[in-house]
């Protein structure tokens, strides 16, 4: 039989040489007494860790609380047999390797359940020590193998991304590294990074690796806000507080109660609102323009910024007490021009997107294109490039990005960009003189010979809404046939 195949004393002791390994836990299920508790004291002799069932229904509550590398058991039990709970483990894909052990008459038996369950061997009753020894020993290596996998697959996925930031290359991955770190504490977090850097996906991942994952995640864009609303925007404020103040307004740090607010450009925010930030911070108690009475509020602060952080302290657009509060800790994103090796995995990454946002089917960018988004100096960073392959998903409908699909001054600096006079493969030649409604005209009806007559793709390619599109055909044939009356 099997069993004997294996029942040898000369196998060499897979434990002789073994003296740091990682403990191994077995479980007995046998319904005698007489033969589990030997059994446990034999395994706990050779440094296994052992537990002991009496059935599959116990066995199944004591795997509850103990974690089994292998499952040596009888097949024949009360209440619950080793086939049934194997067939359970197995249906809840938590079987580890499973010795099954059988009496004479019932090899069948354990056949069929080898076979069927994917159990790891089984032995005929009376078990040979050294037998059970070598197939344990062997069990265990499997099922820590299998962990091992599991274990370096997460890490895979884990290295190159990060809730919805991807990145390879040694700078992302001290990023995601803090990330990681800071995320699990209440700690104030101050983001840096040029422009297009992607420092509001810094603060997501923050919050959503956080234990405030589900309460809300506010930002305010404190460049793009009037001095005279900053404060009410971010604080609220009564009825009739000033003029126009209608009715009570919640702020910025009511709606991110329990969450994350992210004070996005906080060197842009003026000083006098700065000192108001730094008492609310410091107290956790906010007051509504108008209001008597103080809030108190339970907020995580995360501030960004892409200004260089001396230069802004120094110029004082930057308060310093406000600086040393919410710089705990600092996490400076690098501009994509130093992580070029990511480009392919963000390529990927960004192509899914559009290809969902605009019904696409574009599965990547040619050789040509990669080369020349490599040799290229991204200003705008990852933001630039998103542009970039917008435009060249929507051209390019599905299938590959070429250097056709992208725009016609692509490389070219901003200030030294000629007027859109010529499209690759298709082209608009404009004579000087050409007024500027004419030029528009023939850029429009190109595109809709590019397109054909796709208007909906048209008006994405022109950067204008569909509304606006059909408008200027209407403007277009109004003319037409205003020039064939005269």
């Amino acid at each position: 039989m099997f069993a004997r195949a294996v029942q040898t004393d000369n196998i060499d002791d897979p434990l002789a040489n073994s003296t740091t390994r990682k403990p191994i836990n077995v479980l007995i299920v046998d319904d005698e007494e007489t033969q589990r508790v030997p059994l446990a004291a034999m395994l706990d002799a050779w440094g296994y860790k052992a537990e002991m069932a009496g059935d599959g229904q116990e066995a199944l509550e004591k795997l509850a609380t103990f974690s089994a590398n292998v499952i040596v058991t009888d097949l024949m039990m009360p209440r619950m047999d080793g086939f049934e709970l194997m067939k359970r483990l197995a249906a809840d894909g938590n079987m580890p390797p499973s010795i099954v052990l059988t009496a004479f008459g019932n090899i069948e038996t354990a056949i069929q359940t080898t076979h069927d369950l994917g159990a790891f061997w089984f032995l005929e009753k009376p078990i040979q020590p050294s037998a059970l020894r070598f197939l344990i020993e062997r069990a265990a290596s499997q099922s820590q193998m299998a962990e091992e996998t599991e274990r370096l697959q997460r890490q895979l996925q884990y290295q190159g991304v990060l809730v919805d930031m991807v990145g390879t290359s040694p700078q992302m991955q001290d990023v995601f590294s803090t990330i990681r770190q800071v995320a699990p504490s209440m700690a104030a977090v101050l983001v840096a990074g040029e422009r297009g850097t992607g420092k509001e996906l810094v603060a997501r991942a923050v919050h959503q690796l956080s234990t405030r994952r589900n309460g809300p995640f506010v930002a305010i864009n404190c460049a793009a806000m009037p001095e005279t609303l900053m404060e009410s925007e971010l604080f609220g404020h009564e009825k009739g507080a000033f003029t126009g103040a209608l009715e009570r307004r919640a702020g910025c740090f009511e709606l991110a109660q329990h969450g994350t607010l992210l004070l996005d450009e906080l060197a842009e925010m003026p000083s006098g609102t700065q000192a108001k930030l730094l008492r609310v911070l410091e107290d956790s108690r906010v007051r509504r323009l108008g209001g008597k009475t103080e809030i108190a509020v339970d907020v995580r602060i995360i501030a960004s910024t892409n200004r260089n952080l001396d230069d802004a302290l120094k110029k004082g657009d930057l308060r310093e007490d406000l600086y040393y509060r919410l710089n705990v800790f600092q996490i400076v994103l690098p501009p994509l021009r130093q992580r070029l090796s990511d480009l392919p995995l963000l390529c990927e990454a960004l192509i899914g997107g559009l290809n969902r946002k605009h019904t696409c089917n574009v599965t990547n960018v040619n050789d040509e294109v990669m080369d020349a988004f490599q040799k290229y100096g991204w200003p705008g960073n990852v933001r630039e490039l998103r542009n970039v392959l917008e435009r060249a998903v929507i051209m390019a409908g599905e299938g590959t990005v070429l250097m056709s699909h992208l725009p016609y001054d692509f490389g070219v600096p901003a200030g030294s960009r000629l007027p859109a006079q010529v499209f690759e493969p298709d082209c608009v030649r404009l004579p000087v003189g050409t007024t500027v409604s004419d030029a528009e005209k023939a850029l429009v009806q190109l595109t809709l010979q590019h397109t054909k007559n796709n208007k909906t793709r048209a008006a994405e390619i022109l950067g204008i809404s569909l509304k606006t599109l059909f408008n200027k055909l209407k403007e277009y044939g109004a003319a037409e046939a205003a020039d064939g009356a005269a």
